[in-house]
Protein backbone atom coordinates (compact mmCIF):
# COMPACT_ATOMS: atom_id res chain seq x y z
CA UNK A 1 0.00 0.00 0.00
CA UNK A 2 1.40 2.82 -1.31
CA UNK A 3 0.34 6.75 -0.45
CA UNK A 4 1.23 9.92 -2.08
CA UNK A 5 2.25 12.91 -0.81
CA UNK A 6 -0.51 15.38 -0.02
CA UNK A 7 -3.28 12.72 -0.24
CA UNK A 8 -4.83 11.46 3.00
CA UNK A 9 -4.59 7.66 3.80
CA UNK A 10 -6.96 5.78 3.42
CA UNK A 11 -7.50 1.89 4.58
CA UNK A 12 -10.29 0.05 2.97
CA UNK A 13 -12.33 -2.07 5.34
CA UNK A 14 -11.17 -5.36 3.76
CA UNK A 15 -7.96 -4.26 4.73
CA UNK A 16 -8.96 -3.10 8.46
CA UNK A 17 -10.41 -6.37 9.16
CA UNK A 18 -7.19 -8.33 7.85
CA UNK A 19 -5.03 -6.44 10.03
CA UNK A 20 -6.71 -5.77 13.23
CA UNK A 21 -8.89 -8.49 13.83
CA UNK A 22 -7.81 -11.55 12.03
CA UNK A 23 -7.48 -13.97 15.22
CA UNK A 24 -5.40 -16.66 12.82
CA UNK A 25 -6.36 -20.31 11.83
CA UNK A 26 -9.63 -21.01 13.88
CA UNK A 27 -9.64 -24.23 15.38
CA UNK A 28 -12.65 -26.61 14.62
CA UNK A 29 -15.05 -26.95 17.66
CA UNK A 30 -15.23 -30.68 18.36
CA UNK A 31 -18.75 -32.80 18.72
CA UNK A 32 -20.18 -34.87 21.33
CA UNK A 33 -20.24 -37.86 19.14
CA UNK A 34 -16.73 -37.88 18.73
CA UNK A 35 -15.55 -38.81 22.11
CA UNK A 36 -18.24 -42.27 21.31
CA UNK A 37 -17.04 -45.14 19.24
CA UNK A 38 -19.16 -46.18 16.25
CA UNK A 39 -19.13 -47.85 13.66
CA UNK A 40 -19.06 -45.91 9.79
CA UNK A 41 -20.81 -46.90 7.19
CA UNK A 42 -17.86 -48.55 5.41
CA UNK A 43 -17.18 -50.60 8.64
CA UNK A 44 -14.27 -48.89 9.71
CA UNK A 45 -14.36 -47.72 13.37
CA UNK A 46 -14.23 -44.44 14.40
CA UNK A 47 -11.71 -43.87 17.40
CA UNK A 48 -12.68 -42.33 20.13
CA UNK A 49 -9.01 -41.05 21.64
CA UNK A 50 -9.29 -37.32 21.05
CA UNK A 51 -5.38 -37.60 20.77
CA UNK A 52 -6.16 -39.82 17.75
CA UNK A 53 -8.64 -37.44 15.92
CA UNK A 54 -7.13 -34.74 13.53
CA UNK A 55 -9.56 -32.12 15.09
CA UNK A 56 -7.02 -32.40 18.07
CA UNK A 57 -3.95 -31.07 15.70
CA UNK A 58 -2.07 -28.17 17.98
CA UNK A 59 -0.85 -25.20 16.05
CA UNK A 60 3.18 -26.77 16.77
CA UNK A 61 1.95 -29.61 15.03
CA UNK A 62 3.74 -28.11 11.73
CA UNK A 63 7.29 -30.15 12.31
CA UNK A 64 5.25 -34.08 11.66
CA UNK A 65 5.43 -32.32 7.76
CA UNK A 66 1.66 -31.16 7.84
CA UNK A 67 2.37 -27.49 8.27
CA UNK A 68 -0.98 -25.43 8.10
CA UNK A 69 -2.75 -28.29 6.50
CA UNK A 70 -3.34 -29.36 10.31
CA UNK A 71 -6.50 -26.90 10.14
CA UNK A 72 -7.86 -28.39 7.49
CA UNK A 73 -11.22 -29.54 8.08
CA UNK A 74 -12.16 -33.30 8.97
CA UNK A 75 -12.84 -34.55 5.34
CA UNK A 76 -9.54 -33.40 4.21
CA UNK A 77 -7.51 -34.27 7.01
CA UNK A 78 -8.81 -37.86 6.40
CA UNK A 79 -8.27 -37.86 2.95
CA UNK A 80 -4.34 -36.57 3.66
CA UNK A 81 -3.97 -39.24 6.30
CA UNK A 82 -3.73 -36.96 8.82
CA UNK A 83 -3.20 -39.35 11.64
CA UNK A 84 -6.65 -39.57 11.83
CA UNK A 85 -9.32 -42.50 10.80
CA UNK A 86 -12.15 -39.81 9.46
CA UNK A 87 -12.70 -39.95 6.31
CA UNK A 88 -15.49 -39.26 3.88
CA UNK A 89 -17.88 -42.07 4.85
CA UNK A 90 -17.55 -40.70 8.37
CA UNK A 91 -18.50 -37.58 7.32
CA UNK A 92 -21.70 -38.91 5.95
CA UNK A 93 -22.35 -40.62 9.18
CA UNK A 94 -22.10 -38.10 11.83
CA UNK A 95 -24.88 -35.91 9.74
CA UNK A 96 -27.05 -39.17 9.80
CA UNK A 97 -26.16 -39.04 13.45
CA UNK A 98 -27.38 -35.25 13.89
CA UNK A 99 -30.28 -35.11 11.73
CA UNK A 100 -31.65 -38.30 12.90
CA UNK A 101 -35.00 -38.49 15.21
CA UNK A 102 -33.20 -39.03 18.52
CA UNK A 103 -32.93 -35.45 18.89
CA UNK A 104 -34.89 -32.64 20.82
CA UNK A 105 -36.16 -31.57 17.57
CA UNK A 106 -38.29 -34.00 17.51
CA UNK A 107 -40.93 -32.91 20.11
CA UNK A 108 -41.38 -30.08 18.43
CA UNK A 109 -43.98 -31.89 16.68
CA UNK A 110 -45.47 -33.12 20.18
CA UNK A 111 -45.55 -36.31 22.13
CA UNK A 112 -48.27 -38.68 22.13
CA UNK A 113 -49.83 -41.26 25.19
CA UNK A 114 -51.44 -44.18 24.11
CA UNK A 115 -51.72 -47.93 25.49
CA UNK A 116 -51.62 -51.51 23.63
CA UNK A 117 -52.88 -54.61 24.76
CA UNK A 118 -53.18 -58.13 22.61
CA UNK A 119 -56.03 -60.77 23.85
CA UNK A 120 -55.02 -63.89 22.27
CA UNK A 121 -58.44 -65.85 22.74
CA UNK A 122 -60.11 -63.21 21.07
CA UNK A 123 -57.87 -62.32 18.40
CA UNK A 124 -58.29 -58.46 19.11
CA UNK A 125 -55.90 -55.83 19.50
CA UNK A 126 -57.39 -52.80 21.76
CA UNK A 127 -55.31 -49.55 21.21
CA UNK A 128 -56.51 -46.80 24.27
CA UNK A 129 -55.57 -43.39 23.01
CA UNK A 130 -54.75 -40.90 26.16
CA UNK A 131 -53.82 -37.99 25.07
CA UNK A 132 -50.83 -35.98 23.27
CA UNK A 133 -48.82 -32.75 25.11
CA UNK A 134 -47.56 -30.09 22.96
CA UNK A 135 -49.13 -30.35 19.47
CA UNK A 136 -47.72 -28.02 16.72
CA UNK A 137 -50.23 -25.25 16.46
CA UNK A 138 -51.88 -25.90 12.49
CA UNK A 139 -54.99 -22.79 12.60
CA UNK A 140 -54.69 -19.20 12.38
CA UNK A 141 -56.00 -18.87 16.35
CA UNK A 142 -52.08 -21.11 17.06
CA UNK A 143 -54.16 -24.42 18.35
CA UNK A 144 -55.54 -26.71 16.20
CA UNK A 145 -58.03 -29.73 16.51
CA UNK A 146 -56.69 -32.72 16.49
CA UNK A 147 -57.70 -36.07 15.31
CA UNK A 148 -55.67 -39.40 15.65
CA UNK A 149 -56.22 -42.07 12.89
CA UNK A 150 -54.64 -45.58 12.91
CA UNK A 151 -53.05 -47.80 10.52
CA UNK A 152 -51.26 -51.79 9.97
CA UNK A 153 -48.58 -51.76 7.93
CA UNK A 154 -47.43 -52.95 5.71
CA UNK A 155 -51.24 -53.15 3.79
CA UNK A 156 -52.53 -49.77 4.85
CA UNK A 157 -55.71 -49.47 3.97
CA UNK A 158 -59.22 -47.90 4.63
CA UNK A 159 -60.59 -51.39 5.49
CA UNK A 160 -58.17 -51.10 8.42
CA UNK A 161 -58.48 -47.26 9.39
CA UNK A 162 -59.53 -46.66 12.64
CA UNK A 163 -60.32 -42.98 14.05
CA UNK A 164 -60.81 -41.17 17.06
CA UNK A 165 -63.36 -38.24 18.02
CA UNK A 166 -61.73 -34.75 16.88
CA UNK A 167 -60.79 -32.57 20.60
CA UNK A 168 -61.59 -28.29 19.00
CA UNK A 169 -58.95 -25.73 19.91
CA UNK A 170 -56.23 -27.66 21.82
CA UNK A 171 -52.77 -28.46 21.78
CA UNK A 172 -52.75 -30.78 24.33
CA UNK A 173 -56.19 -33.09 24.09
CA UNK A 174 -57.14 -35.69 25.49
CA UNK A 175 -58.97 -38.30 24.30
CA UNK A 176 -58.96 -41.87 26.60
CA UNK A 177 -60.72 -43.82 23.62
CA UNK A 178 -59.98 -47.21 22.53
CA UNK A 179 -59.73 -48.58 19.26
CA UNK A 180 -60.39 -52.03 18.51
CA UNK A 181 -58.83 -54.21 15.74
CA UNK A 182 -60.51 -57.45 15.48
CA UNK A 183 -58.68 -60.58 13.90
CA UNK A 184 -55.40 -60.03 14.41
CA UNK A 185 -53.69 -63.48 14.19
CA UNK A 186 -49.99 -64.09 16.20
CA UNK A 187 -48.52 -64.20 12.59
CA UNK A 188 -49.63 -60.33 12.44
CA UNK A 189 -48.14 -59.48 15.91
CA UNK A 190 -45.21 -60.69 14.75
CA UNK A 191 -44.76 -59.08 11.29
CA UNK A 192 -47.20 -55.82 11.72
CA UNK A 193 -46.45 -52.07 12.81
CA UNK A 194 -49.37 -49.95 14.38
CA UNK A 195 -49.13 -46.52 12.57
CA UNK A 196 -50.23 -43.57 14.58
CA UNK A 197 -51.02 -40.52 13.04
CA UNK A 198 -51.99 -37.11 14.76
CA UNK A 199 -53.56 -34.66 12.12
CA UNK A 200 -55.93 -31.66 12.22
CA UNK A 201 -59.53 -31.19 10.98
CA UNK A 202 -60.31 -28.59 9.18
CA UNK A 203 -63.84 -28.58 7.74
CA UNK A 204 -63.24 -26.13 4.59
CA UNK A 205 -60.02 -27.73 3.34
CA UNK A 206 -58.28 -30.84 3.88
CA UNK A 207 -56.80 -32.25 6.66
CA UNK A 208 -53.32 -31.12 7.95
CA UNK A 209 -50.28 -33.81 9.03
CA UNK A 210 -49.23 -32.91 12.39
CA UNK A 211 -47.05 -36.10 12.69
CA UNK A 212 -46.73 -39.82 13.37
CA UNK A 213 -45.31 -42.23 15.49
CA UNK A 214 -45.05 -46.13 15.04
CA UNK A 215 -44.87 -49.07 17.12
CA UNK A 216 -44.04 -52.39 16.09
CA UNK A 217 -46.50 -55.07 17.35
CA UNK A 218 -44.56 -57.66 18.53
CA UNK A 219 -43.32 -55.43 21.00
CA UNK A 220 -46.61 -55.97 22.67
CA UNK A 221 -46.99 -59.66 24.84
CA UNK A 222 -50.03 -61.54 24.62
CA UNK A 223 -52.63 -60.16 27.45
CA UNK A 224 -50.65 -57.87 28.63
CA UNK A 225 -51.33 -54.11 28.48
CA UNK A 226 -48.13 -51.79 27.62
CA UNK A 227 -48.15 -48.14 27.93
CA UNK A 228 -46.45 -45.86 25.41
CA UNK A 229 -44.75 -42.24 25.34
CA UNK A 230 -43.32 -41.75 21.83
CA UNK A 231 -42.38 -38.11 20.81
CA UNK A 232 -44.03 -37.17 17.08
CA UNK A 233 -41.92 -37.45 13.95
CA UNK A 234 -42.26 -36.29 9.85
CA UNK A 235 -42.92 -39.76 8.09
CA UNK A 236 -39.54 -41.59 6.66
CA UNK A 237 -38.22 -40.19 3.79
CA UNK A 238 -37.27 -41.64 0.69
CA UNK A 239 -34.45 -39.37 -0.26
CA UNK A 240 -32.91 -39.27 -3.88
CA UNK A 241 -29.47 -41.12 -4.45
CA UNK A 242 -27.93 -38.19 -6.02
CA UNK A 243 -28.29 -36.15 -3.12
CA UNK A 244 -26.55 -38.67 -0.45
CA UNK A 245 -23.27 -40.19 -0.21
CA UNK A 246 -22.45 -43.41 -1.65
CA UNK A 247 -22.68 -45.01 1.88
CA UNK A 248 -26.64 -44.42 1.98
CA UNK A 249 -27.28 -44.54 -1.34
CA UNK A 250 -27.81 -48.65 -1.28
CA UNK A 251 -30.42 -48.10 1.75
CA UNK A 252 -32.07 -45.45 -0.27
CA UNK A 253 -32.29 -48.06 -3.24
CA UNK A 254 -33.10 -50.64 -1.16
CA UNK A 255 -36.27 -48.56 0.29
CA UNK A 256 -37.84 -47.49 -3.45
CA UNK A 257 -37.57 -51.04 -4.48
CA UNK A 258 -40.10 -52.19 -1.40
CA UNK A 259 -42.24 -49.27 -1.89
CA UNK A 260 -42.65 -50.21 -4.99
CA UNK A 261 -43.33 -53.95 -3.78
CA UNK A 262 -45.73 -52.68 -1.19
CA UNK A 263 -47.68 -50.53 -4.24
CA UNK A 264 -47.83 -53.61 -6.25
CA UNK A 265 -48.64 -56.08 -3.21
CA UNK A 266 -52.24 -56.88 -2.46
CA UNK A 267 -54.50 -54.57 -0.59
CA UNK A 268 -56.13 -56.05 2.46
CA UNK A 269 -59.78 -55.47 2.24
CA UNK A 270 -60.98 -57.12 5.87
CA UNK A 271 -61.23 -60.24 7.65
CA UNK A 272 -62.94 -63.12 7.67
CA UNK A 273 -63.20 -65.71 10.81
CA UNK A 274 -63.84 -69.14 9.25
CA UNK A 275 -64.42 -72.97 10.69
CA UNK A 276 -64.03 -75.99 9.33
CA UNK A 277 -64.77 -79.02 10.66
CA UNK A 278 -64.10 -82.89 8.67
CA UNK A 279 -66.57 -85.70 10.06
CA UNK A 280 -65.14 -89.29 8.56
CA UNK A 281 -67.54 -91.51 7.76
CA UNK A 282 -69.64 -93.47 10.43
CA UNK A 283 -68.94 -96.84 11.25
CA UNK A 284 -70.82 -99.92 9.67
CA UNK A 285 -74.52 -99.69 11.60
CA UNK A 286 -74.24 -96.43 12.99
CA UNK A 287 -75.56 -92.92 11.91
CA UNK A 288 -77.73 -92.51 8.87
CA UNK A 289 -75.12 -93.64 6.40
CA UNK A 290 -74.10 -90.65 5.08
CA UNK A 291 -70.24 -90.83 3.44
CA UNK A 292 -69.44 -87.83 6.05
CA UNK A 293 -68.00 -84.66 5.03
CA UNK A 294 -66.53 -80.98 5.80
CA UNK A 295 -68.74 -78.66 7.79
CA UNK A 296 -67.39 -74.62 6.35
CA UNK A 297 -68.43 -72.37 8.70
CA UNK A 298 -69.06 -68.52 8.17
CA UNK A 299 -68.46 -66.63 11.60
CA UNK A 300 -68.07 -63.04 10.67
CA UNK A 301 -65.84 -60.10 8.80
CA UNK A 302 -63.99 -57.26 10.41
CA UNK A 303 -63.06 -54.23 8.71
CA UNK A 304 -64.54 -54.73 5.74
CA UNK A 305 -63.60 -52.57 2.91
CA UNK A 306 -66.57 -49.85 2.12
CA UNK A 307 -67.93 -50.09 -1.42
CA UNK A 308 -70.95 -47.48 -1.24
CA UNK A 309 -70.97 -44.25 -1.24
CA UNK A 310 -72.55 -44.14 1.95
CA UNK A 311 -69.15 -45.79 3.52
CA UNK A 312 -70.34 -48.75 3.37
CA UNK A 313 -71.04 -52.24 2.29
CA UNK A 314 -74.23 -54.62 2.33
CA UNK A 315 -71.68 -58.09 2.40
CA UNK A 316 -72.81 -61.60 1.95
CA UNK A 317 -70.09 -64.93 1.25
CA UNK A 318 -70.18 -67.19 -1.40
CA UNK A 319 -68.31 -70.43 -0.48
CA UNK A 320 -67.16 -73.29 -3.51
CA UNK A 321 -65.39 -76.57 -3.28
CA UNK A 322 -63.46 -77.32 -6.35
CA UNK A 323 -62.88 -78.72 -8.96
CA UNK A 324 -66.73 -78.49 -9.32
CA UNK A 325 -67.45 -80.36 -12.29
CA UNK A 326 -71.15 -80.10 -11.93
CA UNK A 327 -71.63 -77.17 -10.50
CA UNK A 328 -73.30 -78.07 -7.06
CA UNK A 329 -70.98 -76.70 -4.61
CA UNK A 330 -72.37 -73.26 -4.35
CA UNK A 331 -73.18 -71.79 -1.05
CA UNK A 332 -74.51 -68.03 0.09
CA UNK A 333 -75.20 -66.80 3.11
CA UNK A 334 -77.58 -63.86 4.11
CA UNK A 335 -76.94 -60.42 2.87
CA UNK A 336 -76.24 -57.86 5.94
CA UNK A 337 -76.86 -54.38 5.39
CA UNK A 338 -74.95 -51.52 5.65
CA UNK A 339 -72.28 -52.73 8.09
CA UNK A 340 -68.58 -53.41 7.42
CA UNK A 341 -68.29 -55.55 11.08
CA UNK A 342 -71.24 -58.32 9.48
CA UNK A 343 -72.28 -61.37 11.46
CA UNK A 344 -73.47 -64.92 9.53
CA UNK A 345 -73.18 -67.98 11.71
CA UNK A 346 -73.80 -69.90 8.99
CA UNK A 347 -72.91 -73.41 8.31
CA UNK A 348 -72.55 -74.92 5.09
CA UNK A 349 -72.08 -78.66 4.63
CA UNK A 350 -69.94 -80.48 1.42
CA UNK A 351 -70.49 -84.56 1.48
CA UNK A 352 -67.19 -85.59 0.32
CA UNK A 353 -64.55 -88.46 1.46
CA UNK A 354 -60.99 -87.44 3.20
CA UNK A 355 -58.88 -88.78 0.12
CA UNK A 356 -61.40 -86.44 -2.50
CA UNK A 357 -61.06 -83.24 -0.02
CA UNK A 358 -56.86 -83.26 -0.17
CA UNK A 359 -57.50 -82.67 -3.76
CA UNK A 360 -59.94 -79.57 -3.62
CA UNK A 361 -59.71 -76.18 -2.68
CA UNK A 362 -61.94 -74.27 -0.59
CA UNK A 363 -62.95 -70.55 -2.40
CA UNK A 364 -64.67 -68.32 -0.04
CA UNK A 365 -65.17 -65.07 -1.46
CA UNK A 366 -67.15 -62.32 0.35
CA UNK A 367 -69.05 -59.30 -2.00
CA UNK A 368 -71.53 -55.91 -1.75
CA UNK A 369 -74.97 -56.85 -2.97
CA UNK A 370 -75.79 -53.82 -5.13
CA UNK A 371 -79.70 -53.82 -6.42
CA UNK A 372 -80.24 -53.62 -10.40
CA UNK A 373 -76.36 -53.82 -11.43
CA UNK A 374 -73.41 -56.31 -11.06
CA UNK A 375 -72.66 -56.78 -7.09
CA UNK A 376 -69.40 -55.78 -6.21
CA UNK A 377 -66.31 -58.14 -4.95
CA UNK A 378 -64.59 -57.45 -1.77
CA UNK A 379 -61.86 -59.92 -1.09
CA UNK A 380 -61.56 -63.49 -0.93
CA UNK A 381 -59.25 -66.69 0.57
CA UNK A 382 -58.31 -69.95 -1.09
CA UNK A 383 -57.62 -73.22 1.14
CA UNK A 384 -56.18 -76.33 -0.01
CA UNK A 385 -52.97 -78.32 0.43
CA UNK A 386 -50.90 -75.81 -1.65
CA UNK A 387 -52.21 -72.63 0.26
CA UNK A 388 -49.36 -70.87 2.00
CA UNK A 389 -49.41 -69.31 5.73
CA UNK A 390 -52.43 -68.69 7.66
CA UNK A 391 -54.86 -71.17 4.94
CA UNK A 392 -52.16 -74.01 4.45
CA UNK A 393 -52.64 -74.21 8.34
CA UNK A 394 -55.84 -74.08 8.19
CA UNK A 395 -56.69 -76.94 5.98
CA UNK A 396 -53.72 -78.58 6.99
CA UNK A 397 -55.36 -78.70 10.66
CA UNK A 398 -58.84 -79.70 9.62
CA UNK A 399 -57.54 -82.60 7.74
CA UNK A 400 -55.41 -83.65 10.68
CA UNK A 401 -57.83 -82.90 13.50
CA UNK A 402 -60.85 -85.16 12.66
CA UNK A 403 -64.28 -84.29 14.37
CA UNK A 404 -62.90 -81.30 15.76
CA UNK A 405 -64.22 -77.83 14.92
CA UNK A 406 -61.34 -75.82 14.51
CA UNK A 407 -61.51 -71.67 13.58
CA UNK A 408 -59.21 -69.28 12.25
CA UNK A 409 -59.25 -65.85 11.06
CA UNK A 410 -58.18 -64.90 7.24
CA UNK A 411 -56.84 -61.57 5.53
CA UNK A 412 -58.86 -60.45 2.66
CA UNK A 413 -57.27 -59.84 -0.60
CA UNK A 414 -58.44 -57.58 -3.50
CA UNK A 415 -58.22 -59.68 -6.06
CA UNK A 416 -60.22 -63.30 -6.85
CA UNK A 417 -58.46 -66.11 -5.55
CA UNK A 418 -56.55 -68.06 -8.55
CA UNK A 419 -59.06 -70.86 -9.18
CA UNK A 420 -61.84 -68.17 -9.83
CA UNK A 421 -59.46 -66.55 -12.48
CA UNK A 422 -59.22 -69.82 -14.23
CA UNK A 423 -63.01 -70.18 -14.68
Amino acid sequence: MTVRKGKKLTISIQEHMAIDVCPGPIRPIRQISAYFPRLSPTGEPISPNPGASPLALSPGSGASGVGSSAFLSPLQAGARGGGGTLSAASSVDTSVDIHSSDSDDCTALGTLEFELRYERATSSLHCTIIRAKGLKPMDFNGLADPYVKLHLLPGASKANKLKTKTVRNSLNPVWNETLTYIGITEEDMHRKTLRLSVCDEDKLTHNEFIGESRVALRRVKPDQTKRFYTCLEHPPPLPSPTAMGAALRGISCYLREWENEQLHSLEERGRLLLSLQFLPPPEEGEGDGHRGGLWVGVQRCAHLAAMDVNGFSDPYVKTYLKPDVQKKSKHKTAVIKKTLNPEFNEEFFYEISLSELVSKTLEVTVWDYDLGRSNDFIGGVCLSCHSQGDALRHWMDCLRNKGQKVERWHILTNELPQSTCQE
